[in-house]
């Protein structure tokens, strides 16, 4: 497999302070703390692991004092679930955007399907994160952290759902709606975790023509 580069992409900001406890009355300044937090740990957690990593580099790389840091979160799990929820944040945002401006009927799971999979290639190493550092979440997070992958799950459902009953694609149950979106979500990990050989041997655009067309054809055949 091959080795992890250095990150230094940024995370986008959690829409609210969640349940995390803080003494901070501004919402706004909680808001874009946790965010510099968040971007400011993201990168030593991929590069390190969770475990390695100390608060304090992360509020050195964030640029503030260990107490400031433990103001805004109250333990360094709770930065791991600000990170997660970035990047569910991150996807669900590209998506959502491709799907309103997606044109007619198949055009708009198409442009869907590519933006998701771009997406996933982007952040592959924020995917991987994920999959790698949830079990060292509180239950609560881990909670949260599966909701945020169902609700981008939600998404392909929704388009689905609109291309069936506009006659597009086939007539499809609710249970088969929900199985093609959750092989959706997968074929989009698939390029992380498999990246170590499909990254050789396809290019992102290849990968999103192959996907796309089995996608197709699999929800195509339904009913």
């Amino acid at each position: 497999m091959s080795e992890t580069k250095p990150v230094s992409a940024k995370v986008v900001p959690p829409n609210g302070s969640g349940t995390i406890p803080t003494q901070i009355k501004n919402l706004e300044l909680v808001l874009r703390r946790r965010r510099q937090i968040a971007n400011a740990a993201v990168g030593l957690f991929i590069q390190k692991g969770f475990h390695k990593t100390t608060t304090r580099e992360i509020a050195r790389m964030a640029g503030v004092s260990i107490g400031s840091l433990y103001e805004y979160i109250a333990s360094k799990e709770d930065v791991l679930y600000l990170v997660c929820k970035s990047i569910h944040e991150e996807v669900e945002h590209r998506v959502a955007e491709a799907m309103n401006r997606g044109g007619k009927g198949k055009e708009t799971l198409m442009e869907v399907l590519r933006e998701y999979f771009l997406v996933c290639h982007r952040m592959s190493d924020f995917i991987l994160l994920i999959y790698q550092e949830t079990r060292s979440l509180p239950a609560q997070w881990q909670k949260k952290v599966l909701e945020n992958e169902l609700r981008i799950t939600g998404i392909f459902v929704e388009v689905l759902a609109r291309l069936a009953e506009t006659g597009e694609i086939p007539k499809m149950d609710e249970r088969s709606l929900e199985i093609a979106a959750h092989n959706i979500s997968v074929l989009g990990h698939m390029w992380t975790f498999r990246r170590w050989f499909l990254a050789r041997h396809y290019s992102i655009e290849e990968y999103i023509q192959y996907q796309t067309r089995f996608i197709l054809n699999l929800v195509g055949r339904s009913g």
